[in-house]
């Protein structure tokens, strides 16, 4: 397929050995997505996702995942708060992580 500005929703591109893309993952400003699927690169157009519409469960986990959020930050921003909190995790344990973590099992 050609790929046009009228078709450009619908055209991929399919790599199987490119030295340029092979590294390469994720969105490039807003224009294309470049996605590893096993040993093939594939490069889209990036989705427009502003018809989709999230239930009200999908918004109740937003909301509960962004006030984990602000309660990991609320930790992290201060140092003697995030010692403390360290203190009481295994080591290499993230202080941000855990508490995101701890948010959403007591939330």
């Amino acid at each position: 397929m050609i790929c046009t500005a009228n078709n450009l929703a619908y055209c991929m591109a399919h790599s199987n050995n490119s030295i340029l893309l092979h590294a390469l993952r994720g969105a490039i400003g807003k224009q294309i997505v470049i996605k590893q699927y096993g040993n093939k690169t594939v490069v889209t157009a990036y989705p427009d996702m502003s018809s989709v519409k999230p239930s009200k469960l999908q918004k109740q986990k937003r909301k509960k995942f962004a006030a984990a959020i602000d309660y990991a930050r609320s930790i992290v921003n201060y140092p003697a708060k995030k010692a403390a909190y360290a203190k009481k995790l295994k080591k290499g344990a993230r202080v941000y992580n855990a508490a995101i973590k701890e948010y959403l099992s007591k939330h």
